[in-house]
């Protein structure tokens, strides 16, 4: 028996709102399985579960936003079906507060470290016993500091609100986020329809970039890749194939870069406190623009192991479900590096900003044609700008460079991708 709960959803975000349950209490669950969907500032996404077995609780109201690491569900063997957990269950008995409205006896003060989960804040939260117990509001707080959950306490620091001027309903006179409700101190509505704060997600993104310039010593290194050979084997390939199974050039570029990540591991994986730990797998990340503002990257798992058709039909479905809903939690905080590309835009040359806690981004620009020194003479071909943004805490340029050439070499031999 184990609780579920609410998943890292990226270095940039340390909190989100359950939207919806996917699963009822009783029912029969697999590793992998969605079982929630949940709002992030970014997307909705939906969660799978990490194990098999049998759903006996839900602590979580639909509608509640919720920490990271906070318990959303018990899953078991079916035998503590029905027991009483952290929260009423399956929407029956009386109203309690949730893990992520509950604060400690001595609730913590919220220290923003840009976008990372709060992790002192989350060490402090009520054990799921403890979040039961009955609520006392006292009259005044003998600390002097306005107790408050830390989901409240970000959406006051957030929205501008004095909590000294609310009434708490929590634990001990705890101010939590339906208080901040009452006393309209939201800073706004989530859009009608299950859409999301696009001005939110902007100031995410601003977060986790301001992070990674400031803490992710960046190089930078550029090269010109002739894509005569891949341009033709790419025409001879599409003439045998119906409309619906022909390639484009980025199938090749991310099965390229894919390869030479796992040539080059220092490039593909997470560094964090522990320093940087090289991914098992080359899970590729995908920065896409979404309608309206705003980007995504989710990645496509094992990159390097999938054919150029697999490739392309899943970097497509990616893309639909980036914009049009159906991204799945894993596809977003999974990813081992990422590419941008922007060809498509008329750029000849993108630089990337590198998302933490990854340590490379590699930039592809348009593949237009070019005069090209070859064989002695000039030619006009067919060729693309790609980069390279690297930590340089974990590689130097000298593998850096090594990496971008491993990218053209495979490029120049598409037959063996």
């Amino acid at each position: 028996m184990s609780d579920f709960t609410m998943p890292s959803l990226g270095a940039d975000m340390d909190a989100g709102r359950l939207v919806q349950w996917k699963v009822n209490v009783g029912d029969q669950v697999t590793r992998g399985q969605v079982i929630a969907a949940v709002e992030t500032s970014k997307a909705v996404l939906d969660v799978e579960v990490f194990e098999d077995g049998v759903v006996e609780a839900l602590y979580v109201e639909e509608g509640t936003e919720v920490d990271v690491g906070t318990p959303l569900a018990r899953i078991g063997d079916g035998s503590g079906t029905g027991s009483p957990g952290p929260l009423t269950e399956a929407g029956s008995g009386p109203e309690v507060s949730s893990p992520e409205t509950a604060p400690s006896a001595t609730v913590a003060e919220v220290t923003a470290h840009d976008t990372e989960p709060d992790k002192a804040s989350m060490e402090h939260q009520l054990s799921p016993s403890e979040a039961g117990a009955e609520e006392s509001v006292p009259d005044s707080q003998a600390s002097g500091r306005v107790p408050a959950s830390p989901a409240a306490r970000r959406k006051a620091r957030e929205a501008g609100v004095d909590l000294s001027d609310i009434r708490g309903s929590g634990p001990d006179g705890a101010i939590v986020l339906r208080d901040l409700k009452k006393a309209g101190g939201e800073r706004r509505q989530v859009p009608a329809g299950g859409g999301f704060d696009r001005e939110q997600m902007r100031a995410t993104i601003a977060a986790a970039m301001t992070r990674s310039k400031r803490e992710i010593p960046h190089y930078y290194l550029a090269t010109t890749v002739d894509l005569h050979a891949a341009e033709r084997w790419l025409a001879d390939y599409n003439q045998h194939q119906p409309p619906a199974n022909r390639l484009l050039l980025a199938a090749l570029f991310m099965k390229a870069t894919a390869l030479a990540l796992a040539r080059y591991p220092e490039l593909n994986g997470h560094y964090g406190k522990e320093g940087f730990i090289a991914a098992g797998q080359v899970n590729l990340g995908m920065a896409v623009h979404l309608r309206g503002g705003g980007l995504v990257a989710p990645a496509i798992t094992d990159t390097d192991k999938l054919s150029l058709p697999e490739l392309m039909q899943r970097f497509q479905d990616l893309v639909r479900r980036a914009r049009g809903g159906g991204l799945r939690l894993s596809e977003i905080t999974g990813g081992t590096a990422t590419v941008t590309a922007l060809g498509d835009r008329g750029v000849d040359t993108v630089y990337g900003v590198i998302y933490p806690p990854q340590v490379a981004m590699i930039g592809i620009g348009r593949a237009r044609p070019r005069p090209l020194a070859v064989g002695g003479g000039v030619a006009v071909r067919l060729a693309v700008d790609l980069t390279l943004a690297a930590d340089h805490r974990v590689c130097d340029g000298h593998l850096g460079a090594l990496f971008l050439n491993e990218i053209e070499q495979w490029l120049q031999q598409p037959e063996a991708l």
